[in-house]
């Protein structure tokens, strides 16, 4: 204690942390973890809590961490290439296929406007031509960070909406290539109109080599390697820095081939565990650290000190804020939106995080932007980032998505019409504790719904067939299904019970229920525990994602039987939406229960507006012809989540959407109210997952299936 003591005396704090990698990187991980957390309670974004964080632990304030550190820098640089990769992998190439040509008109508008406005506001602050250029590129990308609000709010069809999705994908690409040919000028010594054309030829040839190379490549990876999602993890991690290093080689920004190796992968990635890995790893760990790193390399006192950088900062902001206001303009005046639609436009395209910032601190380190560009920007993000989302809440609740089809028949008809076979569940047994209330839950929709269950058993596949561990794996399923046939009988329920060896339960579990062609998987509740877990998913995500049908997610706390009152919380106010409703009649005509319909709206939701939704609501639910029509109930609250808990405790079941959402790059700027639910909630929860292919019109509560087993 002594030495210790010494020698903090005689040395200064940071140069103590500079000797000890390990303590500068846990107090790295200490901040990731709670800053976020603390500002997401305060309704700010956490990654402007990160960017704080690294102004307090900087220069500016108490000098814990030095911009220059090799390790900081090394994590940062990598989560620099992290977020281009997650952006360009996170484009949504289906919704710009699907409205194209008006994509690509709003993203000339809100592309060119401010590219113009920013260009003029570095010429007028005396910038050369081509760092106002530069400036004018960080004004013409925007990120998504509301898309978990308009998700929530059910507008995803809207074509205001899937427009400003789409024209993403040129925005992005244009702000990445302007950046690429300034900086490659600006390291020019003479530069000429020869050596331009020279440097795009390049540029083209390589981008082109990367989008159609990677993605061939990507495809043919990926049919070859069958399951093993460690190797298309580690292949995708190649690309981004294969392409990093192309970009290097050929003269431009490595940020370059991050960008287009992510778009590369995008399609031979798709949605699935493999995507949710990668975007997992860089968001949780380097994505945050590049944020912290920025936070370091802010000046406070010169940015507070100085009239000129104030004036500069207020003329980005005002500048970005008007260019994209000019061109959601042009957009409705050319297609004839309307003015909600307008303005919803806007605000999803205010916020600058990812793009603006990694091409922002790829110009400061070259020595093309100066530091109060810097510092403007990174007061840009943060007034965009909370500006941007927040008009999004106000504005997107008025918008009308396109007619509402008409409801599916009930999930039982519709299922069962996929296959002359009767109606199938299937039922993974692992656990005797749990097993009893999940046959008699099964039991209950059987009978209802005229069908069959099939008891399912997993037993863990060995090296060799006779090997002693695969003997009793097998004696103990064999013991489970005898069990759970017994019981399927004494409920009155044809039962066929089936034993599958396989590598994996949940590859077991969904190539089981494709081939008895099922229509409902019922599972238990299962948690996560430890890194692995987290890393690598559970058996319900595994299920999740490869279903061919619904999944029942439940944690029964009663006998299915006793269930006489049941809430369905909507959020989402369009028919595809209406799934869990059906569900729950299923269940509700077998127990005779009473079924609830819930909706949450704002606390200042007008009363006209309220009745509104309760007449729509009850109109939606009528087209269901459901035998008992169920109890519509709005509630106007400032917490969805806490408004379901306060009506939830005079229910026995609540019964929730189980899907996946899309996530933001970092994923710092999700709110996860399913989440919250599972964890307070004390009655019985079923949560319906509906297969990956439709998961898409059927959004209705921004939560990601590993932050909801996580959290129980």
């Amino acid at each position: 204690m002594e030495l210790i003591s010494q020698v903090l005396v005689l040395e200064p704090t940071s140069q103590v942390l500079g000797k000890e990698p390990i303590v500068p990187f846990a107090i790295l991980l200490v901040v990731i973890l709670v800053i976020p957390i603390m500002f997401e309670r305060l309704r700010l974004p956490g990654l402007v809590g990160l960017v704080f964080s690294g102004l307090v632990l900087g220069p500016s304030g108490w000098n814990l961490f030095q911009s220059d550190s090799p390790m900081i820098n090394l994590l940062s640089d990598i989560g620099l290439i992290y977020l281009l990769f997650v952006a360009g992998l996170e484009i949504d190439l289906e919704q710009f296929r699907r409205k194209k040509s008006r994509a690509f008109g709003f993203a000339s508008f809100t592309f060119s406007v401010p590219l113009l406005m920013g260009t003029l506001v570095g010429l007028i602050f005396g910038y050369g031509w081509n760092t106002s250029i530069l400036i004018g590129s960080l004004f013409a990308s925007y990120t998504l960070l509301a898309y978990p609000i308009i998700s929530r709010l059910g507008v995803m069809n809207n074509e205001a909406v899937t427009v400003t999705i789409g024209a993403t994908i040129f925005t992005n690409i244009g702000a990445v290539l302007i950046l690429a040919i300034c900086v490659a000028v600006s390291h020019t010594e003479a530069f000429s109109f020869a050596k331009l054309l020279t440097l795009s030829g390049w540029l083209i040839i390589y981008s082109v080599a990367v989008v159609t190379g990677f993605d061939w490549a990507g495809k043919e990876f990926f049919k070859r390697s069958g399951d093993d999602e460690g190797n298309k993890f580690l292949f995708v991690l190649l690309s981004v820095f294969l392409a990093a290093v192309g970009a290097q080689l050929i003269g431009v920004e490595k940020i370059v081939g991050a960008f287009l190796a992510g778009l590369a992968v995008n399609e031979a990635v798709g949605e699935g565990p493999v995507k949710e890995k990668v975007v997992f790893i860089g968001s949780v760990l380097f994505i945050p650290i590049f944020f912290v790193d920025l936070g370091l390399l802010i000046d406070l006192p010169a940015f507070v000190n100085n009239l000129n950088t104030l004036k500069l900062t207020l003329s980005i902001v005002v500048g970005l804020i008007i260019g994209k206001l000019i061109a959601a303009l042009l957009t409705k005046l050319v297609y004839r939106y309307k003015w909600q639609e307008m303005l919803t436009m806007w605000s999803l395209s205010l916020p600058q995080v990812g793009t603006t910032l990694a091409a922002t601190l790829v110009g400061y380190q070259s020595g093309l932007l100066p530091v109060e560009i810097l510092h403007s920007v990174i007061v840009l993000m943060v007034v965009t980032s909370t500006l941007g989302p927040l008009i999004t809440s106000r504005i997107a609740v008025s918008l009308n998505s396109p007619p509402d089809e008409d409801p599916a028949p009930p999930l039982a008809e519709e299922n069962a019409s996929k296959t002359d076979n009767a109606f199938t569940i299937v039922v993974p047994i692992y656990n005797p504790q749990t097993q009893q209330y999940l046959i008699e839950m099964a039991a209950l929709l059987a009978r209802q719904s005229h069908g069959k269950i099939i008891p399912l058993a997993i037993a863990t596949a060995a090296a060799h067939m006779d090997a002693p561990q695969l003997e009793a794996s097998l004696q103990r399923s064999e013991w489970l299904l005898n069990k759970a046939t017994t019981q399927s009988r004494t409920l009155g329920v044809a039962a066929e019970p089936m034993l599958r060896i396989d590598d994996a339960f949940a590859q077991g579990i969904s190539r089981a229920a494709r081939e008895q062609k099922a229509n409902l998987i019922v599972m238990g509740w299962g948690k996560r525990t430890g890194l692995r877990a987290r890393l690598f998913g559970n058996v319900i995500d595994g299920v999740l994602w490869a279903s061919h049908c619904p999944v029942a997610v439940t944690r029964l706390v009663e006998s299915p039987k006793k269930i006489q009152r049941i809430l369905v919380p909507i959020e989402n106010l369009t028919a595809p939406t209406l799934q869990p409703v059906q569900f729950a009649q299923l269940l509700a005509q077998a127990n005779q229960s009473h079924i609830t319909v819930l909706n949450v709206c704002d606390r200042r939701t007008s009363s006209s507006k309220i009745a509104w939704r309760r007449s729509h609501l009850s109109l939606l639910v009528s087209k269901l012809a459901l035998a008992n029509a169920p109890e519509i109930q709005i509630i106007a609250h400032e917490n969805v989540a806490q408004a379901i808990l306060q009506a939830a405790r005079l229910y026995d079941l609540v019964v929730l959407p189980f899907i996946r959402n899309r996530t933001s790059p970092g994923g710092l700027a999700i709110s996860d109210v399913t989440t919250q639910l599972a964890r307070q909630l004390t009655c019985s929860i079923i949560m319906l997952g509906e297969p990956q292919r439709t998961q898409s019109t059927n959004l209705i509560m921004s939560t990601t299936a590993s932050s909801i087993t996580s959290a129980v």
